[in-house]
């Protein structure tokens, strides 16, 4: 859009100054554009020093706005955003999108047309930059918004109790405040995107007798919005795969996998705390097994998305076959009309435990039921990438990408279950192509003082962003201190990247490490348990002004992790249970509390 205005008009420009407005101008998107050239006009009118202001109201002299909100923790709920965005724009709508964590809360009461995408994250969370506008609105600061027209679309994942339990609040307080919901709340599955974009349509209808159009500007774009790159979750690069190499001991009970992948001439950048998603495809095996089980062609013609393919191409590419869904389990109860699961699918909580423990496979197999190939590929969830957090920073390994992959694998019944993408990578051959796009995590980041001390805890597979976070650090010559805690369950079996570790405390670049493996003794050590030994320097640490984070499982090592720090805070810190949980608050406000926790 910029470069066509500059276009058509005589050029007071060089034509080397034309070519480098072209290459700054490359990637961004038509959102960013939009904002190039609000910003280039106001500049040009008033000065230097002139900006776009973000309008919330008709007042005088100033264009009515549509704010769009997002609160994302895995990046789906910005895409979502974006992409109403640029809609919005190309509609000729004024536009400010930001994420909740950029948001000033003061603000809120100024709006008179407040779009907001948010997602759930953890047992019914809100995702770490929603948090602050979610207490705000929960508490007696809040405004009355009588003059706010809004919409939520709430993005979540049915196989938890709390579905869009977020995006419910959102709404409920929005509504309770006095604002209008111009469409109701779109509550979207993991499969989100034919909603979403229905969800986009209605409100951009329903804001036409609410709002002018604006000439197309976007009044204000997110810092945290810069592209990493043209490559995303719905235009991945495909990619080469160069190493997925074992880390874990021959008599370990799990495989941990060293993944590394050429990004060659993609242009793609990441920073340390980034994720990559991963596109992959269903094993052939499990793909065979479930068309036997149901005596189905092959190669008889389905539809997915308007796209006519055979049904082992659909089963391959994109049909979720390793996570089931409670709506793929109730609509396979109708079909089967066993009583053992129309009764199981009519509980909720059986569901959510039947769908954490089965697979596709497993429900085909234990309630047999007849049904053609489209019935079946209707029931079935799209394959979604899976994100892992990079293990590599770019100042080190320059165009490769690392990360460290858990291969997911059970025993159903004498049957061998895997994960769909760490199989994926765990069987991935020398050379073989694999889609990939950086998932920035902007709330995973290193402190921007590099003397600032860290504090690392992650055990497992946890420990992949701080092999970023130290290559990082090692690259820049950081002589701050840190910190790093381990654990697994065998010293011999399970140290992943022991060597470096090493290298890292015998270089000083790592000032001390510590260590639970679980199983090498008669009593399970685990990192908690080594934070509460070490409690009285941690804390030390924390008040010389160290940055604390933790990756790994959310569902039980995070939370034993976080009342370890509460119970170091109440104990070295001399405060109540109360002060040291507004102690934690206040350094995760400050963003010295960190986690990357799925």
């Amino acid at each position: 859009m910029l470069l066509k205005e500059l276009s058509s008009l005589a050029s007071p420009l060089s034509a080397g100054q034309v070519d480098k407005l072209k290459q700054l101008t490359a990637e961004l998107s038509a959102v960013q554009l939009a904002w190039v050239s609000g910003y280039l006009a106001a500049t040009s009118e008033q000065g230097a020093a002139g900006v776009p202001q973000v309008a919330g109201s008709n007042e005088a002299g100033t264009e009515q706005v549509i704010t769009i909100l997002y609160g994302s923790q895995t990046g789906n709920g910005r895409g979502v955003a974006t992409e109403l965005a640029e809609k919005a724009q190309a509609q000729g709508y004024a536009v400010n999108l930001t994420s909740m964590g950029d948001y000033k809360t003061r603000q809120l009461k100024q709006e008179s047309l407040l779009l907001l995408v948010v997602s759930t994250h953890g047992e019914g969370e809100a995702p770490d930059d929603a948090i602050e506008l979610h207490k705000f609105l929960s508490s007696k600061r809040a405004p009355k918004l009588d003059n706010l027209n809004y919409s939520v679309l709430a993005l979540g994942d049915s196989s938890y109790e709390f579905f869009c339990q977020t995006g419910k609040d959102f709404d409920s307080r929005l509504s309770a405040l006095g604002a209008k919901a111009i469409a109701p709340i779109v509550e979207c599955d993991v499969d989100y995107q034919e909603q979403a974009d229905q969800w986009q349509a209605d409100v951009l209808e329903a804001v036409k007798p609410l709002v002018q159009s604006a000439g197309a500007s976007v009044v204000s774009i997110a810092s945290s919005q810069a592209a990493t790159s043209s490559f995303t979750k719905q235009k991945p690069y495909t990619a080469e795969l160069l190493v997925s190499q074992k880390l874990t001991g021959r008599d370990s009970d799990r495989d941990v996998r060293h993944v590394e992948i050429e990004l060659g001439e993609s242009g793609i950048n990441y920073q340390a705390g980034d994720a990559l998603g991963v596109w992959f495809t269903n094993s052939e095996a499990l793909v065979s097994e479930l068309i036997s089980a149901l005596s189905l062609d092959e190669n008889e013609q389905v539809t997915v998305a308007k796209e006519s393919l055979s049904l082992r191409d659909a089963l391959t590419n994109k049909k979720e076959l390793t996570q089931l869904y409670p709506g793929l389990v109730s609509g396979w109860a109708e079909l089967s009309q066993n009583a053992e699961l129309l009764s199981l699918s009519a509980d909720k909580a059986l569901t959510r435990e039947f769908v954490n423990n089965h697979q596709v496979a497993d429900l085909v197999r234990l309630y047999p039921a007849k049904a053609t190939a489209e019935q079946f590929v209707g029931l079935l969830r799209g394959i979604t990438p899976r994100l892992y957090s990079i293990a590599s920073s770019q100042s080190e390994v320059e165009s490769e990408v690392h990360l460290t992959v858990a291969l997911v694998e059970d025993e159903r019944d004498g049957v061998a279950r895997f994960g769909g993408a760490s199989q994926f990578l765990a069987c991935a051959e020398e050379g073989q192509e694999v889609q990939v796009y950086v998932e920035p995590n902007n709330h995973f980041r290193l402190p921007e003082n590099p003397d600032t001390p860290v504090i690392m805890v992650g055990p497992g597979t946890g420990v992949a962003p701080f092999r970023a976070f130290m290559q990082e650090r090692a690259a820049q010559g950081v002589e701050g201190k840190a910190w790093l805690f381990f654990g697994n369950p065998h010293f011999e079996q399970d140290f992943l990247y022991q060597t470096e570790w090493q290298q890292y405390l015998q270089s000083g670049e790592l000032s001390r490490i510590d260590l639970a493996f679980s199983r090498d003794q008669q009593h399970k050590v685990y990192v908690q348990h080594k934070i509460a030994e070490q409690g009285e320097q941690l804390w030390q640490w924390l008040e010389d002004g160290a940055h604390f984070y933790i990756c790994g499982d959310a569902e039980r090592m995070a939370k034993d992790v976080h009342q370890a720090l509460l119970d170091v805070v109440v104990k070295f810190g001399n405060k109540t249970p109360e002060q040291a949980e507004q102690y934690l608050e206040d350094l995760r406000a400050a963003k010295r509390y960190q986690k990357d926790v799925y």
